[in-house]
């Protein structure tokens, strides 16, 4: 039974069902669940720092569920955003039951979205590459799929990384400075692997253009469908989606850095240079995501196996208590700021 724990994960786009369906305050449930109730489990509940022994490893390397629950997501995520912008669209809705709503199913797309985008992103298999870039589609965040892969992971716990936090900088600071950073790097990116394959920026295999290509399409498709309300509302869900997916990167490497050798080259990505949380409930929620510093250490293993390191700095909270105490700065300075350890503070 302890395979489908995972389960829990669409605890979320339940609530977010519930809260839709009925509407009123209950359009406000998911945000509440999310951020009040959940933190409120990791906070009384145990961490458990188990590592899986090896016999267990390829136990569940074997086990086809934990790769379901991934896939499972893709129809969870577009059923509920359509459910939504049905809803929307042919009911009476007022303004706070518009903008719960619009919370309520972005924080479905960062969490049962972005974040197994993030997951099947990794993977060797092409068919699990193209459904967390399907995953992404709606947050209008694609590019996601060629910065993290092929820049953050190289350049993490480094000045050269947007998606690591410098010390001292606020989230909202971070939200700005990452997200422009990302997008701006995922061109030049795209535009260095295609000068590798001695292709031009304008080739057919250039898939920023394709990114921008289903993005605006996708948008085309809920205007028609669904008129300017419907457009409004799904771009709004996006912005929420992927501003999410932004806190999590504040709080996964915020002030760490990782140190130069005696060539100028910065030390290899080490189990120290991630955030890592063993808060049972953030855990199971968010597929492991908290155990980020193994996830960096070896971005190729499955979620399902990654290992907590002793070396590794720990949060004091889970993922989802650290989100909401990220945004009251003075606090996550003050809670944060003695834990970075002082050798490695990114300035």
């Amino acid at each position: 039974m302890k395979d489908f724990k995972y389960l829990a994960a669409f605890s979320i786009p339940v609530v977010a069902f519930v809260g839709i369906y009925f509407k009123e305050n209950l359009s406000f449930l998911t945000p509440v669940f999310a951020f009040v109730f959940l933190p409120f489990l990791e906070i009384i509940l145990p961490v458990d720092a188990y590592n899986l022994n090896s016999e267990e490893v390829q136990t569940k390397l074997k086990k086809r569920i934990f790769d379901w629950l991934l896939y499972l997501n893709l129809p969870i995520v577009y059923g509920l955003l359509g459910f939504a912008l049905f809803e929307i669209t042919t009911t009476s809705v007022s303004t706070y039951e518009f903008i719960g709503m619009i919370l309520s199913t972005g924080i479905v797309l960062g969490v049962n979205g972005i974040n197994v985008a993030h997951e099947l992103g990794h993977r060797q298999a092409s068919k699990e590459r193209l459904l967390g870039k399907a995953l992404l589609l709606p947050s209008l965040y694609m590019h996601f799929y060629i910065e993290h892969n092929f820049g953050h992971h190289l350049h993490a716990a480094t000045p050269e990384d947007p998606a690591t936090a410098r010390y001292n900088q606020s989230v909202y600071s971070f939200w700005f400075t990452s997200i422009t950073r990302q997008y701006v790097n995922a061109w030049k990116i795209q535009k260095k692997l295609l000068l590798n394959n001695n292709l031009s920026l304008f080739s057919i295999r250039n898939d920023m253009f394709w990114y921008i290509i289903l993005q605006l399409a996708y948008l085309l498709v809920v205007l028609l469908l669904f008129g300017n309300s419907g457009l409004f509302f799904a771009f709004c869900c996006g912005i929420v989606g992927f501003l999410l997916l932004e806190t999590v990167n504040y709080i996964e490497h915020y002030g760490l850095l990782r140190l130069k050798t005696d060539s100028g080259r910065y030390e290899r990505v080490k189990e120290m240079h991630s955030w890592n949380s063993n808060h049972v409930i953030g855990r199971i929620v968010l597929y492991e995501l908290t155990r980020h510093s193994d996830h960096h250490y070896k971005s190729s293993k499955k979620y399902q196996i990654l290992e907590c390191h002793d070396e590794s700095p720990q949060m004091p909270f889970g993922y989802p208590t650290s989100m909401v105490i990220s945004l009251i700065p003075p606090l996550w300075f003050k809670i944060m700021n003695k834990r970075v350890p002082p050798e490695m503070i990114s300035l």
